[in-house]
């Protein structure tokens, strides 16, 4: 009798057990913030790749679900004011596009400041990645402004120059207002006469059309995107270099509260995220500069002579870089040599030598 009492307690436990539900998958919400359209190929590719692949890694466990709130062009921020907007809660998630804010994220300008390098965006994203965690800086900067940083993406393979008058040679440029955005304004310095004019990758098409410049700093991808052939028809392809020039960062008030599960998936396709955007914009890269000239443009290609007296003609932007940090007390000098050492065993050696004084 006693034996059977237990036997039926222990059917009776089991048959419960199979009709509980099971753990409730907890859902989290996400707000998603850049300044840019969702045309632009990173705001694009963050919602078609990034977002379905945390999904997707999300789901193997089923414990946690993502609920996202995507916020583009200007309805939240505009484009330079994603930074504050991450800091101050405003978006939990941002594409922070770090030449803005050369001041606050100064370590963020390494290859910016390092031109006529390599024109490879992969190369580019995995080499200032990773001097991102072997070097404290980028961190830091980003942990002053309430953020985590997760990984750095290059979107352009390089910088080239639209022009709205037919240009031959560097020498054309001299005496030209030049539309740029950051540190690629510094690399007017080496030209006689020429005047740097700070302006947004949005604002491009109107400065070339309205006069307020006569040519621009960005790369094909964007000028197909963008239009740029119809009031910028000659291009000077003088592979000014890739610049990494989106960050994809967290709230770190947002961050504190994510379970570890969640933050491991985040932290990996981050990584993932850059790899696919920057391959993305090397397999464009000779397709944009084909359809830019059926849009009407003319490409004109700037002779490696001409090319290495630009570079040579200009202050050594990278040395200053470094100075300013070791102020700082970061280790400038030596994420220079370690960045610029991975590019070169990466098959990547510059024009001039920017580790010299």
């Amino acid at each position: 009798m006693k034996n059977r009492t237990k036997g039926n307690l222990l059917g009776a436990l089991l048959a419960t057990a199979l009709t509980l539900p099971a753990a409730a998958q907890e859902t989290i919400s996400a707000v998603v913030i850049d300044g840019y359209p969702d045309r632009a190929l990173w705001v694009k590719e963050f919602t078609n790749f990034f977002i379905p692949e945390v999904d997707r890694r999300l789901a193997e466990s089923g414990n946690y679900k993502m609920s996202w709130q995507e916020n583009y062009g200007g309805s939240i921020v505009k484009p330079k004011g994603v930074l504050e907007g991450v800091q101050l809660g405003l978006g939990d998630i941002g594409i922070v596009t770090t030449i803005f804010h050369s001041s606050k994220l100064p370590s963020q300008g390494i290859s910016g400041s390092t031109p006529f390098v390599a024109s490879d965006a992969r190369a580019i994203a995995k080499a200032v990645d990773e001097i991102a965690r072997e070097f404290p800086a980028m961190n830091n900067e980003f942990a002053a402004q309430n953020q985590v940083y997760l990984a750095t993406g290059v979107v352009l393979d390089t910088y080239q120059l639209f022009c709205t008058d037919e240009v031959s040679s560097v020498a054309d440029l001299e005496g030209k207002k030049i539309a740029g955005a950051g540190l690629n304004l510094r690399y007017l310095e080496g030209i006689k006469d020429a005047a740097g004019v700070r302006g947004g990758l949005t604002d491009f098409y109107n400065m070339l059309q309205t006069g307020l410049v006569d040519c621009g700093m960005l790369w094909p991808e964007a000028a197909k995107t963008f239009k740029i052939a119809e009031v910028a028809p000659y291009m000077l392809k003088a592979d000014l270099g890739a610049v990494n020039s989106k960050t994809i960062t967290v709230n770190a008030d947002y961050w504190a509260g994510l379970p570890d599960e969640v933050r491991d998936v985040l932290r990996a396709v981050a990584i993932d995220y850059r790899d696919h955007v920057a391959g993305i914009a090397m397999d464009r890269a000779e397709a944009s500069r084909a359809a830019y000239v059926e849009q009407g443009g003319t490409v004109v290609e700037v002779s490696a002579e001409d090319r290495a007296a630009w570079a040579n003609a200009m202050p050594n932007v990278a040395q200053e870089w470094a100075a300013n940090l070791n102020e700082r007390g970061e280790q400038g000098s030596e994420m220079l040599s370690a960045y610029l050492g991975k590019l070169e065993a990466a098959g990547f050696t510059g024009v001039r030598d920017w580790t010299a004084q």
